[in-house]
């Protein structure tokens, strides 16, 4: 039987995406990318902001279709949009076969069973522990990157977040689990793990009494054929030393930290239900710029949010200008229901927000112009990615760029090289690069 997996929304919910489809291949289920031809479908859907929560509703109907125009028996519905909205996917689309919670993912081989049988079935197992997932996770990536989920849910409550209350507290895997994953991913061919999770920065802190992120990384900078670890997500308040010391030390973790800050306005950050102050938010950056002097840091920013005032508008414009982050992206205040920040007096029209994203992101280009610029004349490490086509030229990423969020950078040269390769190149443009020298011995142990 053919089965058709469809993953929206975040890497964590890629992750989902192929532990699942793993089980099912496992169970003997063979995967197409022709939904016309599938005898199953998977939509594994999120609903973070208002315009994931729409393509999660029209991909759902979009599926529902081949009911009439294809060979579909069983449609499937998961992840965040089920758990939050079960009742009004059953009542609307009533196609759908199952659906399952955010943590009940090990119940998806039975779902799928009980469909093809044409037995209605909803399940939303507790928002407690992890899933166990039978069958070796399916890498839809491409190969040589790969992200490794550490921990599921979130205790933080901001005011305009709705995860916690549709993924649950924050829940650490395993230590032993994870190094485990992370060896069979390099045994698969993968090259660079990106750790994620709501929030990496306090990972071990359920299972083990205080945060382990630094002993994790220190530990999977010794599996044999990792050449880059990323960290995303690290929220900037539980930053502490020795992840700080770790991540300066092994030469596999790359310098580059994503660090979700939303705003710069002490009285918009309190609104938020943030935890850190401006000028908490300025000395950690000082920090890691001074123990980590070539460290590139993301962040991300939320425009418009309610009781934003002008003044507040400008002191966040100004933080940017004075903070220079390497990457920088802004998204417009979505007003979720069920979130206090919905309820919340003084919304801002949208008119106001798009106008107010549009400075911040003009500013930044400015940022990251001068950045590229400081870029020309270094030599780097790159991975490649891929050719470009009819021309003596590879796409590829430094340790700077996470696939799938930063930019490229195009490699030209006339030698032969693979997906996957680390080669090192000299800056000469912008984005150009040249080829200077094979990656050397020492990244390949």
């Amino acid at each position: 039987m053919y089965i058709f997996f469809m993953s929206l929304g975040c890497d964590k919910n890629l992750v989902d995406s192929e532990e699942m489809l793993g089980a099912l291949v496992s169970h003997g289920f063979e995967v197409t990318d022709d939904e016309s031809q599938a005898d199953v479908i998977v939509v594994n859907t999120c609903c973070f902001i208002h315009d994931a929560k729409e393509e999660s509703i029209q991909a759902i109907l979009e599926m529902a279709d081949y009911k009439t125009k294809g060979n579909l028996k069983a449609l499937i519905v998961t992840g965040c949009l089920a758990q939050r909205y079960k009742e009004e996917i059953t009542k609307e689309i009533p196609e759908v076969d199952a659906v399952l919670g955010t943590n009940s993912q090990a119940a998806l081989l039975d779902a799928v069973d009980e469909a093809l049988k044409g037995k209605v079935s909803h399940v939303f197992t507790p928002l407690e522990g992890i899933p166990q997932m039978p069958g070796k996770r399916m890498i839809t990536t491409g190969g040589f990157y790969e992200y490794l989920k550490i921990a599921e849910g979130c205790n933080k409550h901001c005011t305009y977040c709705i995860i916690p209350k549709i993924r649950g507290n924050y829940r650490s895997v395993p230590m032993e689990t994870l190094i485990e994953h992370a060896k069979q991913l390099a045994e698969q061919g993968v090259r660079e793990l990106i750790l994620v999770a709501q929030e990496t920065t306090i990972y071990g802190t359920d299972l083990y009494g205080k945060k382990l992120l630094h002993l994790l990384l220190k530990e999977l900078c010794k599996i044999p054929g990792i050449v880059w670890i990323r960290v995303l997500y690290c929220y900037p308040e539980e930053i502490y030393p020795e992840l700080i010391e770790t991540i300066r030390d092994e030469k596999k973790i790359c310098h580059y930290l994503d660090l979700p800050i939303q705003h710069a306005s002490d009285k918009i950050l309190k609104r938020m239900g943030r935890r850190t102050s401006k000028q908490q938010l300025i000395d950690m950056v000082s920090t890691l710029r001074r123990e980590i002097p070539d460290i590139v840091l993301r962040t991300t920013l939320i425009t418009g949010f309610p009781g934003e005032t002008q003044e507040d508008h400008e002191e966040l414009m100004e933080f940017v200008d004075q903070m220079e982050f390497d990457r920088l992206g802004v998204f417009t205040y979505s007003p979720e229901e069920d979130t206090p920040a919905a309820t919340m007096e003084d919304q801002i029209p949208e008119e106001v927000k798009q106008d107010r994203q549009a400075e911040l992101m003009e500013l930044q280009q400015e940022i990251s112009l001068e950045r590229g610029e400081s870029c020309v004349g270094k030599d780097y490490l790159v991975m490649i990615e891929g050719k470009v086509a009819d021309e003596n030229a590879y796409v590829g990423r430094t340790y700077a760029d996470a696939p799938g969020i930063d930019g490229y950078m195009f490699i030209n040269t006339g030698e032969l090289l693979m997906s996957g390769d680390f080669v090192k190149a000299h800056v000469t443009g912008s984005l150009e690069y040249d080829l200077i020298g094979e990656i050397a011995d020492e990244y390949t142990e």
